[in-house]
């Protein structure tokens, strides 16, 4: 059996103190937070695609202007949903690419800045999509110019900015999962929360439960009807029931909907369902139970669509090397890295289902993605600019080493 590969090496500390001075200079540190600043004004809602277009626009400004232009661009143009933007630049190690991952697209409707504008207050900056994950789009960005600006070694990074991962990256997976496979590592610049990375994710499934019963009049012909509305109350039961936190699985109906009067026997009822698992075997647990359900009157019909939108993402040996060299670039920056493992799902479960090494969360510290205490710690913005290039350093010193 071979030995397993070595972790590679971190840069030496004079170079990441460069980086670290470089980050932490008032007026870079002012400039960075100006680009988030056009990125979260720029509202970009997944279902908005003029506003997700407009949005893809200024990333490519903000690429152009801060790194010059990229020696590859491709944007992938769809008609309904963000388009997904790669935009190569060239290092200085031949053979030695780092995809940078990270979305465009937000929770958040268009013209919720009108009451929550962006806003730097004390420690910390609001509005939405700051944390998830504008601060991370800016971030690599600025992770890369860092490098260039100081003449370090840097790997070809591939930057690729998708519109459509808040809706489960249904048309840009394969393009994400392309993107990578040439790739010695990925990093996802999803929200880190606090000093930390997120080594492990849950599996996302989504569902929708549909219950067709029959019509009739709740006063004169009751018992000509078969309620969808109750029966899927039963089912909804039975479906929470298969939850099993000690497992890492959760489940959640987040939206109930059916019936026409009150005085109608409901012919139909829909409910969305999220389930969060750990590990493959909940999957298929889980599959039996939604195979399994069943309305208690034969006169109701039950139909579920959906599916499993990303796989569980647990850490392999190549991403424990990964974390290894991040972790050592945080001691030399500040200090070790926390290893986060979170219930969200991000691209980084894609890839790491394929085995290819990725490091998720490395994006900003803060709090409260897809609520309204959305915000980044604005004094650890620089720390984590300075993270992703000290990584991006670090892989580029491996390629040399490896020749």
């Amino acid at each position: 059996m071979s030995a397993p590969a070595p972790a590679p090496q971190p840069p030496n500390g004079p170079a990441l103190s460069r980086i670290s001075a470089w980050c932490r200079t008032p007026e870079r540190r002012d400039s960075y937070l100006a680009d988030l600043r056009r990125l979260v004004e720029q509202e970009s809602p997944s279902e908005e695609k003029n506003l997700l277009d407009a949005t893809a626009d200024l990333l490519l400004e903000l690429l152009a202007e801060r790194l010059g232009e990229p020696s590859r661009t491709v944007r992938h143009r769809h008609p309904d949903v963000g388009d997904v933007i790669e935009a190569e630049y060239d290092g200085t190690v031949g053979g030695a690419v780092v995809t940078v991952v990270g979305h465009y697209d937000t929770v958040w409707p268009a013209g919720t800045l009108a009451d929550w504008p962006f806003t730097v207050t004390g420690t910390t900056a609001s509005g939405p999509g700051v944390f998830d994950m504008k601060a991370g789009l800016a971030q690599g960005i600025w992770a890369l110019r860092a490098l260039r600006s100081l003449e370090l070694p840097r790997p070809t990074v591939r930057f690729v900015f998708n519109g459509d991962e808040e809706t489960g990256s249904v048309v840009s997976q394969p393009l994400v999962e392309r993107a990578t496979e040439d790739a010695v590592a990925t990093l996802v610049l999803e929200p880190g929360g606090e000093w930390g990375i997120k080594a492990g994710r849950k599996g996302v499934g989504i569902f929708n439960l549909t219950a067709t019963g029959v019509e009739a009049h709740a006063g004169l012909d009751p018992d000509k009807g078969a309620s969808a509305v109750h029966a899927l109350a039963g089912v909804i039961g039975d479906l929470v029931a298969a939850a099993d936190p000690e497992r890492g699985t959760t489940v959640n109906v987040g939206r109930i909907s059916g019936g026409t009067a009150r005085n109608v026997i409901a012919g139909e009822a829909t409910c969305l369902v999220d389930v969060r698992v750990s590990t493959r075997e909940e999957i298929e647990r889980i599959d039996g139970v939604l195979a399994g359900l069943a309305a208690g009157d034969p006169r109701v019909t039950l139909a579920v669509t959906g599916g499993w939108s990303r796989p569980p993402m647990r850490p392999g040996p190549a991403d424990r090397r990964l974390f290894a060299l991040a972790d050592a670039v945080a001691t030399q920056l500040r200090e070790p890295l926390a290893e986060l493992f979170v219930g969200g799902g991000s691209d980084a479960n894609f890839i790491a289902a394929l085995g290819r090494p990725v490091l998720c969360g490395l994006g900003a510290t803060g709090d409260g993605a897809h609520a309204r205490h959305e915000h980044v710690i604005v004094a650890d913005l620089p720390d984590r600019v300075a993270l992703t290039a000290g990584t991006l350093l670090g892989l580029a010193a491996k390629a040399l080493s490896d020749g």
